[in-house]
């Protein structure tokens, strides 16, 4: 085997075992700290594939941005001995099933595809127009979904805390009526 062999065999492996335990840990913060694990190991096969710029992305993006905020909030809301309630058996059976028929759909696809070799040679990067063209508004722009992501991520952050705040796991309907 090859060095870069092991290291793939490595990265999805951790990849693989922290996706499972990050969608299967009861402790929130747990959670946030495998997917964490996750971004990481996924940045690392970008930079074994010489895709230095999505590598890069995925770091600070990912890993540095969303994950630490995402920890800051639970930080914040003061959840963090919060344990999930365990999932019943109904949701476990199509949880599964939705698991399998996804890998099926993937693995199919993959096969199904004809992956042919190229003969033309790498072509140089430029900075510039990567650049230029997430700037644009252009037809090939990505300034619009960057924004629409941005928005999107801090509404769902805004209303996580919000919801967080309103109803934190000390607060019970008896409370409620109590209080008026």
């Amino acid at each position: 085997m090859t060095p870069n062999q092991i290291m793939f065999i490595l990265f999805a492996a951790v990849i693989v075992v922290f996706s499972i335990l990050a969608v299967t840990s009861r402790k929130i913060l747990r959670s946030a700290i495998f997917l964490l694990f996750v971004l990481v190991s996924t940045s690392g096969l970008y930079f074994m594939l010489n895709f230095q710029f999505l590598a890069a992305v995925q770091l600070t993006l990912y890993a540095g941005g969303i994950v630490v905020l995402i920890i800051f909030s639970i930080l914040l809301t003061s959840h963090i001995n919060m344990k999930f309630e365990p999932v019943g058996l109904k949701k476990v059976l199509f949880s599964a099933l939705a698991v399998i028929a996804g890998a099926l759909l993937a693995i199919i696809t993959i096969l199904d595809y004809n992956f042919s070799a190229t003969t033309k040679a790498a072509q140089e990067v430029n900075m510039r127009i990567i650049g230029k063209s997430l700037l644009s508004t252009d037809y090939n722009g990505y300034i619009l979904p960057f924004e629409v992501i941005s928005i999107l991520l801090v509404a769902a952050m805004v209303a996580a805390i919000v919801i967080a705040k309103k109803g934190g796991p000390a607060s019970t309907g008896s409370d409620t009526i109590k209080q008026k």
